[in-house]
């Protein structure tokens, strides 16, 4: 076996969102909560199938991201793992609709910081261990910190 460390790219102003389902309607489904959970948002949808013609099967409504997600999903070269490229929106709108899709098996990240994700790869294929999403901790928050942070939530809209 053989580890890899694979560099994600994040789209510019966007996030992405990096998962494992187990069904090859999950382009589909997974399109179908991003337009219906956040109207106007743009997006790209990349899965890899884990079986039969193994293609990688894309859908979305913005050609760039598209492209972004599909990238991302032959870089990771793992089956069963789904690429999501989006701006206008940010994952927290769309994470917990993407959660109740019956296929989804689990979500390795959702992010706009440097990530790169963990595989493995064996004679079988490729397989996304976890990530390692943006950087390690460099201390505590002090107070002017918590102030900063409770400061930008309600900027933001998130928090009033």
């Amino acid at each position: 076996m053989e580890l890899k460390a694979i560099r994600l790219e994040i789209p510019e102003n966007g996030n992405i969102i990096v998962g494992q389902s187990h069904f090859i309607k999950t382009v589909e489904d997974l399109y179908e909560a991003m337009v219906n959970t956040v109207p106007g948002i743009k997006f790209g949808i990349a899965f890899n199938e884990a079986s039969g013609a193994c293609l990688t099967r894309v859908d979305g409504n913005d050609e760039d991201l598209i492209a972004n997600a599909t990238r991302n999903a032959q870089a990771l070269a793992a089956g069963h793992v789904f690429a999501i490229a989006m701006r206008e929106g940010y994952p927290i709108n769309v994470l917990s609709r993407i959660r109740e899709i019956p296929e989804v098996c689990s979500i390795y990240c959702a992010t706009a910081n440097p990530v790169e994700a963990i595989v493995a790869e064996t004679e079988q294929g490729r397989g996304v261990l976890g990530v390692i999403d943006g950087s390690s901790p460099k201390g505590v928050e002090a107070q002017a910190d918590k102030e900063w942070r409770h400061g930008l939530l309600r900027k933001i809209g998130y928090k009033r």
